[in-house]
């Protein structure tokens, strides 16, 4: 059985391409972006002492 041949610029591109889309959904799609920068500004104010 013959195996077939894959460049591996298109897979490194098609993943690139999925990666881009699961970032994109869980920012505009389920709104993650802002519970991420809530998360990051506390985690900051702790660390120097603010919070």
């Amino acid at each position: 059985m013959k195996r077939m041949h894959i460049p591996k610029n298109t897979v490194w591109i098609g993943m690139f391409l999925l990666g881009i889309a699961c970032i994109a959904v869980g920012l505009f799609a389920r709104g993650e972006g802002e519970a991420v920068l809530n998360k990051a500004v506390n985690l900051c104010f702790e660390c120097i002492g603010l919070g």
